[in-house]
């Protein structure tokens, strides 16, 4: 049981934000059914193949397609179609990302799909956009979410710098909250009104929210200059190698407050009486000496010494971490952010990104094989056993 218990989720839907939305409402207890196609199934199933290294585990997979039941339907048959329109009825949302034009194929369209129950809430994921001369192009969060939105060149190192493709699922997961706070919007509205209706958003509308604070100096006509080189950045909001490698980042909003306490920690409480570190625009002018300054006195120790002192301090900063880190840190164990699978032999997966107080997730389960649901599911909805076998042969 859990706060959801009472609603289906149809996740027709392929790789990563559309179906991570679905795999939000699992964890507070709603019943997902992913549909995909027999045989290979969801697309993002070969992601592993190609994109990643080996492993024995489709670790892409397991993060997405948690607590999930996996019917596996070829929709351009009738009988297929028939049963997908029989567990649309009984469902409260509907998610797809399919592209535009097999959307219109498929009859997956909202105006296919909504008509066979006034209750249900269709969510729309793109790439692009409902509308616009871009609306049919397929894309990926790297194309639609990290480059078009400009934060694949503002977050350069310099004018220079090459620029860096972004991770797999980096643009889909905070896309995948958006699509989950549309839908559970439109599901606030059915309650009110008893009508479901229709959601929808799109990587690039994502990627523009997440770079709103520069869009927005564009759009009040500011010309954003590209990041300058090391030593002609603030020394205060830099990163610092340690003795052991690690890097340290400090992120200095307060300086008039927090400069005094970054010079008692690093133990050169007379740089405070400096002329060249004297005020904010000094040290902006004088950012190469301050940088070389810091890192000298930041790279004589570890980054175990640095945590502590600097947080005793009272600045802000923080470290770089690697993947590898997360698995045993203290701050994200005690907030459960890694939940085992209950079924799942010690391993654990990365939880939807926020609680509510008083109901607990449901302890996740691990991702389906392609079909591994389907004859219980059309049990369900009522077909006998041959047109079962006729279905899932």
């Amino acid at each position: 049981m859990g706060l959801f218990s009472d609603l289906l989720i149809i996740d027709c839907a392929s790789f990563i934000a559309g179906p991570a939305a679905a795999t939000i409402f699992s964890d507070f207890g709603a019943r997902v059914i992913k549909i995909e196609p027999p045989g290979l199934g969801d697309a993002y199933r070969n992601l592993i193949r190609v994109r990643a290294p080996p492993g024995t585990v489709d670790y892409f997979w397991t993060a997405d397609s948690r607590n999930k039941e996996s019917l596996a339907l070829d929709l351009k048959t009738p009988k297929a179609r028939a049963a997908l329109d029989a567990l649309i009825r009984k469902a409260d949302v509907f998610i797809t990302n399919y592209p535009f034009p097999i959307r219109e194929r498929l009859r997956l369209r909202a105006e296919d799909v909504t008509p066979l129950n006034p209750r249900l809430v269709y969510a729309s994921l793109s790439p692009y956009g409902e509308t616009g001369p871009e609306r049919d192009r397929t894309a990926y969060d790297t194309t639609a979410w990290w480059a078009r939105s400009g934060l694949m060149d503002m977050v350069r190192a310099t004018g220079e710098t090459e620029a860096a493709l972004s991770m797999p699922g980096m643009g889909d997961h905070p896309t995948a909250v958006s699509t989950y706070a549309a839908i559970l919007t439109a599901l606030y509205r059915r309650q009110i009104t008893g009508e479901g209706g229709v959601v929808s958003t799109s990587l690039l509308a994502n990627g523009l929210w997440a770079n709103a604070c520069q869009v927005q100096a564009a759009l009040c006509d500011i010309q954003l200059l590209p990041r300058g080189p090391r030593g002609q950045r603030s020394a205060l909001n830099e990163t610092y190698e340690t003795a052991d490698g690690r890097l340290v980042v400090l992120a200095l909003t307060n300086p008039a407050r927090e400069w005094p306490r970054l010079a008692e920690a690093v133990e050169h409480p007379e740089w405070l009486d400096e002329p060249m570190f004297a005020t904010i625009a000094s040290r902006l002018e004088y950012a190469a000496v301050l940088a070389a300054w810091l890192q000298e006195a930041i790279g004589a120790r570890t980054w175990d010494y640095w945590k502590a002192r600097l947080a005793e301090a009272g600045v802000a900063f923080g470290f770089m971490a690697t993947t590898a880190d997360h698995a045993d840190d203290p701050q994200v164990i005690a907030n459960g952010l890694l939940p085992e699978f209950a079924d799942g032999l010690g391993l654990r997966t990365v939880d939807s990104p926020f609680q509510i107080e008083g109901e607990a997730k449901q302890a996740p389960r691990m991702a389906p094989e392609v079909g591994e649901h389907s004859r219980g599911i059309l049990e369900e909805l009522g077909l006998g056993a041959a047109e079962i076998d006729a279905l899932t042969d």
